[in-house]
């Protein structure tokens, strides 16, 4: 039986490596794309049978020929597409400049449609696949001064399912997934600093941080056979602390 094969956007490091390397260990021949050739070329050279490819994914040139790339190296369109690539240019929403507010649009919400449509039009031709998106608690609800994080996120969640519904027909499955504190990638050196970690865990009804792992769990799960029946969904990876708001608000007696 041949390897199954991914494509994992953002995968040169945190989050998206973790992915990678999690995919690898289940069996899973991966490209590694990411802005940054030399962390893509280090985090495929880990893994067997992987390949790192350079992509700015906001640019449709770029993307098709790092997808090229990686369809010719895999020797097929891939079983899986996860779009992990994403920015953040904290701040408040008022002092945010226009570039700034642009280029998170740009890379978090144009990116994830030109790799998926780059990506997705081959997996029509095999009738199968599997997009994984990468979304954010803040999809739910918007942290301040995240600047279009929240907006992109929203977004995106919104687009797996507008995949979902088109793709469906061709067998491809599209489902996203909102990490919550998770101690990885653009969020750890947030919790790098001792107070911010002990007060974000300690409003984590299971008691801390997420890590890298539990994404990768969760990506492996729904690109899984077990979740072939799950389509256009967003899976909340957050210990439960969306649910925990009401727990966090103080109030002065009981039932108020």
């Amino acid at each position: 039986m041949p390897a199954r094969t991914a494509i994992v956007t953002g995968a040169g490091a945190g989050l998206g490596a973790a992915i990678a390397t999690r995919l690898a260990a289940e069996g899973y021949r991966v490209a590694v794309l990411d802005f940054n050739a030399e962390t893509a070329r280090c985090t495929a050279a880990r893994l067997d049978g992987a390949i790192g490819i350079t992509v700015d994914v906001s640019d449709e040139a770029s993307v098709e020929a790092a997808v090229a790339a990686a369809v010719a190296h895999l020797g097929m369109a891939p079983d899986l597409l996860v779009n992990n690539a994403g920015i953040v240019r904290f701040g408040p929403l008022l002092e945010q400049s226009v570039a700034d507010f642009r280029r998170v649009v740009e890379v978090n919400l144009m990116g994830c449609y030109i790799v998926s449509r780059a990506v997705a039009r081959r997996m029509v031709a095999r009738a199968s696949g599997c997009i994984v998106n990468m979304t954010s608690i803040n999809a739910l609800t918007p942290g301040p001064n995240a600047g279009a994080y929240p907006a992109t996120k929203a977004a995106v969640a919104s687009l797996t399912e507008h995949f979902a519904v088109e793709l469906g027909k061709h067998g491809i499955r599209v489902n996203s997934i909102a990490p919550g504190f998770i101690d990885a990638g653009m969020s750890a050196p947030i919790f790098a600093d001792p107070k911010v970690r002990a007060l974000r865990g300690s409003g984590v009804p299971l008691g801390g941080l997420g890590t890298a792992e539990d994404i990768a769990n969760a990506v492996v799960f729904l690109a899984s056979d077990a979740a072939r029946y799950i389509n256009a969904h967003q899976l909340v990876v957050d210990g439960g602390v969306v649910a925990n708001l009401l727990a966090l608000l103080p109030r002065e007696k009981q039932g108020a």
